[in-house]
């Protein structure tokens, strides 16, 4: 993992498991305003996400098992570029309120 991403540090770092339900109501907002308060939460839930995913990495590559760490890392890049277009995406809606 040879990327900008892999090169910060996380400022915590715990275990726990998520029970999440994960609903798709396509129709699950009635204002721009409820738009980006869904769009917040889901790009904090998703950055939560990419922290943890980038701990198991260097676990996976503290392990050994370079092969899966490597490819974790080439999802996490995708995972980063995800989040910066979603993170786009909201202040495209910000900007037109």
């Amino acid at each position: 993992m040879h990327d900008s991403h892999s090169a910060h540090e996380h400022t915590h770092s715990h275990d726990h498991a998520h029970d999440h339900s994960h609903e798709h109501s396509h129709g699950g907002f009635d204002s721009i305003e409820q738009a980006v308060a869904l769009m917040t939460y889901m790009l904090d839930h998703n950055k939560h996400h990419a922290e943890e995913l980038h701990d198991v990495c260097h676990k996976l590559e503290d392990m050994g098992k370079t092969a899966a760490a490597e490819k974790l890392g080439q999802a996490l890049h995708e995972y980063y570029h995800g989040n910066e277009h979603l993170a786009e995406a909201l202040a495209a809606l910000k900007e037109a309120e």
